[in-house]
């Protein structure tokens, strides 16, 4: 009996109050076509209502797809999530308090989809501690009318845990390329795996079902075993997309280069310009050791990995994202979080797993505000919250932590003559008293003896001792008007502070392969 259903009637499936979990990252592995049907539905009838929506990365292209088609007061009330940012529809009614929220780690969320398969208590994890899900803080709470607790402080052989709880999924809606009729899914053309296993079977196993998006329907055992992600009794019902709702990211169809069927050059991707964000990723890669696995962050860090290609040090290095790929170079901009010629594509849960062990060398993600502490924050600004995505798991992880980004919002920079020169001064500092919002936690770093690196355009930082403390300027940047000025507190200054090297402020450097060989 063919398992194959309109996307109209996969709607009608969902019931008031259900909790409807996703895959997602962006709009990659976004079952975009049945989210569109539910929108839909509500909008003609005003049912169903009451949902809880729950994800473990972001979803949406900050407009009108992914979670933002649930951005509606009586449709939602609940979101349990990594990250709301990209769906501002949403998060509108998160910020003014009109829905239920708690955003926690995103890897926290895909090992949770997989102890609620196997029905166990919960994820038992030191990530997290500390930040702003440490219940002594605010226990992953972002809204005021969000009052029961999912994350609590335990103590086990001495030593500071935090469990997050499992919850009940109703319905898990998940997405792939191919289906035959018995509902078994391959996933050949899409950019990631994500968690569409764990998920399929978190939902089955505690009595929920299952709706698959895919591309592309096939006869019954037509399709090889070793293809098929997720089998056929895992799920209940198929949905056969329009291209326009199955894209590979939030800009492209289809590039088979983002799933592995062909390989592009990546050694004449255009340079970046020389600006702040150049200086600030030549830097960065400084910090970078031959034969080493990273992770990179979305926006400011990814242009470590420009910069990598332009350095031809792209084969001494292994990148890594934390959606599953290894290898090749993640895609920048909203082809975000695919990769180029990646060189293996594992299980969302799988990727936290290697994070979580410590096996990143090093990691290279964005600053948006820190203290004097090295706390950072990511994840709240005022009354605008987007959750912290990987960022937790990944900075609790890495053997070495880079946070890059400007030292203030709205500076503009001149780069030339080997200097860096403020045309004007931004109107927002990031180097703050104290942060809105606890994402990474300086002290907890510090007392695991993790390296924490602080980049900037005009200065670099690191934590001594517990304290923020300069190490490096930038020359032709005078220290007191164009460093401690741009901060809300005093830094410690390192007795032996040095110039940034003069050579990244040039056209040409030529000078990070051997850098990254004498580490």
């Amino acid at each position: 009996m063919s398992k194959v259903i309109s996307a109209k009637q996969s709607a009608e499936l969902i019931k008031d109050g259900s909790t409807i979990a996703w895959t997602t990252a962006g709009l990659c592995g976004f079952p975009e076509e049945v989210a569109a049907a539910i929108e839909a539905r509500f909008l003609e009838s005003g049912f169903p209502k009451n949902l809880t929506m729950t994800h473990s990365c972001g979803c949406g292209d900050h407009k009108t797809r992914g979670m933002n088609h649930f951005g509606y007061e009586g449709l939602v009330k609940k979101v349990i999530a990594g990250h709301i940012g990209e769906a501002p529809k949403l998060g509108q009614l998160v910020a003014d308090n009109k829905v239920e929220c708690h955003l926690l780690p995103q890897g926290v969320m895909t090992h949770l989809w997989r102890q609620m398969a196997g029905k166990k208590v919960g994820v038992i994890t030191k990530v997290g501690l500390g930040t702003f899900v440490d219940p002594r803080l605010q226990g992953g709470k972002v809204s005021e009318i969000t009052k029961d607790e999912k994350v609590k402080l335990i103590e086990f052989e001495g030593e500071e845990y935090l469990y997050y709880k499992t919850f009940p999924i109703d319905v898990a809606v998940i997405r792939g390329s191919t289906a035959d009729e018995r509902g078994n899914m391959t996933m050949d053309r899409e950019a990631l795996f994500l968690e569409a296993l764990s998920l399929a079977t978190a939902a089955k196993n505690n009595g929920g079902i299952v709706i698959a998006q895919v591309e592309y329907l096939a006869k019954p055992f037509t399709l090889h075993p070793k293809r098929v992600k997720v089998p056929g009794v895992l799920v209940d019902y198929v949905v056969v997309a329009q291209p326009e709702n199955h894209m590979q990211t939030k800009k492209t169809f289809y590039n088979p280069a983002l799933c592995g069927d062909s390989k592009v050059p990546i050694d004449n991707v255009a340079p970046l310009p020389l600006d702040e964000r150049k200086i600030i990723a030549r830097r960065a890669a400084m910090e970078l050791k031959a034969n080493s696995t990273l992770n990179l962050g979305i926006g400011m860090p990814d242009g470590v990995a420009s910069v990598a290609a332009e350095e031809g040090v792209m084969e001494m290095l292994t990148m890594s994202t934390e959606l599953g790929n290894f290898g090749g170079m993640p895609a920048g901009g909203l082809d975000f979080p695919a990769t180029y010629n990646s060189e293996a594509t594992i299980d969302h849960p799988y990727m936290f797993d290697f994070y979580d062990g410590g096996g990143l060398d090093a990691c290279v993600l964005g600053l948006a505000q820190t203290d004097k502490e090295g706390n950072l924050n990511v994840s709240k600004f005022g009354p605008k919250v987007v959750g912290p995505g990987g960022f937790i798991n990944i900075s609790s992880s890495a053997k070495k932590v880079v946070f890059v980004g400007t030292m203030t919002v709205g500076a503009e920079y001149e780069v030339k003559e080997g200097r860096l020169h403020i045309i004007k001064e931004g109107n927002i500092k990031k180097f703050v008293n104290q942060v809105d919002h606890v994402t990474f936690s300086g002290p907890y770093a510090y007392k695991a003896g993790r390296q924490v690196v602080y980049v900037t355009e005009r200065a670099v930082f690191t934590l001594d001792d517990g304290e923020m403390t300069l190490i490096e300027i930038a020359p032709g940047i005078d220290l007191e008007k164009d460093v401690l000025s741009a901060m809300e507190f005093k830094p410690k200054i390192a007795k032996d502070l040095k110039e940034m090297p003069k050579e990244i402020f040039e056209a040409s450097w030529g000078k990070l392969k051997d850098i990254m060989q004498a580490k």
